[in-house]
């Protein structure tokens, strides 16, 4: 199989997956659990809806490797991995608030920002019924429309963003924010990594930055952002992550790092 055929497989499961997340969000969500922080929820959705996309893995590739948010990794013999993340933006859900989304991607080599290779994404909203999709060398799309990264104008950049929650971050996160205020017409944070990372790709975004972004939150978003001409990185000679995401066209991605790295 090829990067082709692993988007079709993951845009049918994002799909399916979507679909049972907005279900579950009608019938009412239960928090089953905290992570890293109080406010850093898990819901029983979220671990459904991951077992669903792992369920739809295994039964068409049972050789790749699954890496995902709510679940223990499991390695593979093919040399592909899956990053899933089941319900991006689990506050927004649980909240009522329509920014979530199912985040899949297949990748090659080591699982790791560092080392892998995208190549099929799918980020699905299954509120709006949104479905971006992607796989190396064959563009971004929005269903069959192709999608372009913007070009910014003399009025500024819109810019996405988004806040760790641990309340020790917050400051460093705040400065940021200031620094990155001279490139901005606006700022937007709502939520939901890999849809900053869509709507970038869709030109909806001029940029978006973060820093404590786990692997899944930025894997299928990533790809989808370079696919539309885009560039995506970390700090200075290092993968998007923890440190530091930061997507934006190949204009702007140079003056965003300089101020976040300042």
């Amino acid at each position: 199989m090829d990067a082709a055929q692993w988007e079709e497989i993951a845009v049918d499961i994002a799909r399916e997956a979507g679909a049972l997340a907005r279900r579950r969000r009608a019938e009412g969500v239960a928090v089953a659990a905290t992570k890293s922080t109080l406010a850093d929820i898990v819901t029983d959705a979220d671990r459904e809806v991951e077992q669903l996309i792992r369920d739809r893995l295994a039964a068409v590739r049972p050789d790749d490797g699954f890496l995902g948010e709510e679940s223990d990794p499991q390695p593979g013999t093919s040399g592909v991995t899956w990053v899933v993340d089941p319900i991006d933006g689990t506050v927004n859900y649980a909240y009522g608030i329509p920014q979530y989304a199912v985040s899949i991607a297949a990748v090659t080599g080591e699982a790791t920002p560092e080392t892998w290779a995208a190549q099929a994404a799918a980020v699905y909203s299954p509120a709006v019924d949104e479905l971006f999709h992607a796989h190396r060398g064959g563009g971004a799309w929005l269903g069959d429309q192709r999608l372009r990264v913007s070009t910014v104008t003399d009025a500024g950049a819109l810019l996405a963003t988004g806040f760790g929650y641990d309340p020790a971050t917050h400051d460093g996160d705040l400065a940021r924010v200031r620094r990155m205020m001279v490139l901005a017409r606006d700022l937007r944070r709502a939520g939901a990594a890999s849809l900053d990372l869509a709507y970038v790709a869709a030109g909806r975004l001029d940029g978006y930055f973060e820093r404590g972004l786990k692997p899944w939150d930025h894997a299928a978003g990533a790809l989808l952002v370079t696919e539309a001409g885009g560039v995506v990185g970390g700090r200075p000679g290092s993968a998007p992550g923890a440190e530091m995401t930061i997507a934006a066209g190949p204009e702007l991605f140079p003056r965003m790092r300089e101020l976040l790295d300042a």
